[in-house]
């Protein structure tokens, strides 16, 4: 009902999409006497911003075509290096002959936004690692004879992908996956696996949302399983490929965060409307870029985000010890060689402080020597992984972590 209705809603907006669009581009004709008028500025603005409030939002391209190293440029290639039916996993090969540099694994969160969300974090290691990301597939589009994807598989992924980068890869996960790499690398540590990780970031996971609880716990924790089945899981309707698939709709997810900042992202449409009639193109086009990326959404599959919000947020099952992957009991004191960096910023208003940095004192036979925590004052959720400030402070920790423990010790 509420994935038809969305449909609906879209398909009425699309005329009016269509007229601001149109209307914008004629106000734009260059020989246009009154471009420069203060009515024309203020109309072309107000048609602009209508177009954009009616879009339908696309996955975004990465855009990362090349990179510098050592002064060079050099091209990049998207391969994909495995495909699994909800995740590829995606390599920005660099076409340089000779580079030995540290692999990493990105793992984007599984969370409704496309992984190009990661786009600033992949762009800041490109040139002095290898790097791969799990490009997560929308679930829309996975038919159903695929099969179903749950938690386990979510941790199966994590360990395969391992298993094929090898022994020397480094993880850094953002937000959601901190969880289930978790419990990958308590898994493969128990059974002496060969492709454990060198080392783990973990930036802004819900390790332990008891912990300095947000919004988005008490919303999570506020209800039971029975109220998210009922009222968020749709089935996928027809005219897409993974039509009866079982989803959570990501523009479900899209309203919930939105909702729950609502007064900003207002006034940061007031001001893009504000700086497009002051001729501000830096500061409209910054706008149109990040908002072009947080309104594309994609749906996750349903009984993965309803095992999420039961293990994670509901019964806290990982830090209680009482998490289980394929049977076999998760125990993050199995966890000896992996060095562990966790990374938070003192404003996040989706993973509140203490949420990640818990897991140094559940990894407890992990060496103090190669722990390590990071809190990034005045910013939030978004600002750890991408923008100036993780440019400046948080990846240059990382990467002197990731090399510090390049080797088993």
């Amino acid at each position: 009902m509420l994935y038809r209705l969305n449909a609906q809603i879209m398909e009425a907006m699309l005329p009016l999409h269509v007229m601001a669009r149109q209307t914008r581009q004629m106000m734009y004709q260059p020989l246009n006497p009154l471009n420069s008028s203060w009515a024309f500025q203020t109309l072309r603005a107000g048609m602009e911003l209508t177009e954009r409030l009616t879009a339908c939002y696309q996955q975004p391209a990465w855009d990362l075509d090349t990179t510098t190293i050592n002064g060079e440029t050099v091209a990049i290639e998207y391969r994909v290096a495995v495909h699994k039916p909800y995740c590829n996993l995606l390599h920005f090969e660099r076409q340089k002959d000779g580079l030995q540099q540290p692999k990493v694994l990105m793992i984007a969160p599984l969370s409704g936004h496309y992984a190009t969300l990661l786009r600033g974090t992949v762009r800041e290691f490109m040139p002095d690692h290898e790097v791969y990301i799990t490009d997560w597939i929308n679930a829309r589009d996975v038919p159903l004879s695929d099969g179903s994807f749950r938690f386990d598989d979510y941790v199966d992924y994590l360990i395969q992908f391992l298993e094929h980068l090898g022994p020397d890869t480094h993880v850094l996960a953002v937000c959601q996956p901190c969880v289930p790499m978790l419990a990958a690398a308590a898994y493969m540590a128990r059974n002496n696996h060969p492709a454990q990780p060198r080392s783990m970031t973990l930036m802004g996971g819900p390790v332990d949302t008891r912990i300095s609880p947000t919004s988005v716990n008490d919303y999570a924790s506020g209800k039971d399983l029975e109220w998210f089945e009922d009222n968020v899981i749709q089935r996928v309707p027809r005219g897409f490929a993974g039509r009866r698939q079982l989803v959570y709709p990501g523009f479900i997810q899209l309203t919930g965060f939105m909702s729950m900042n609502l007064d900003s992202h207002l006034n940061k449409h007031f001001k893009f409307f504000n700086d497009l009639i002051k001729g501000d193109g830096d500061s409209a086009d910054a706008h149109r870029q990040f908002y072009n990326e947080y309104l594309a959404v994609m749906d996750m599959p349903g009984l993965y985000y309803l095992d999420t919000i039961r293990k994670v947020f509901l019964e806290h099952q990982l830090p209680k010890g009482e998490m289980e992957f394929r049977g076999q009991r998760i125990d993050l004191s199995a966890i000896r060689d992996t060095a562990l960096l966790t990374v938070e910023g003192e404003l996040d208003d989706i993973t509140g402080r203490g949420q990640t940095s818990c897991a140094l004192d559940l990894c407890s036979n992990i060496p103090a020597a190669r722990k390590q925590h990071l809190e990034v004052a005045g910013v939030g959720h978004y600002g750890i992984f991408n923008g100036r400030r993780f440019r400046q402070e948080v990846a240059p920790v990382v990467k002197a972590f990731m090399r510090q423990h390049a080797g088993k010790q």
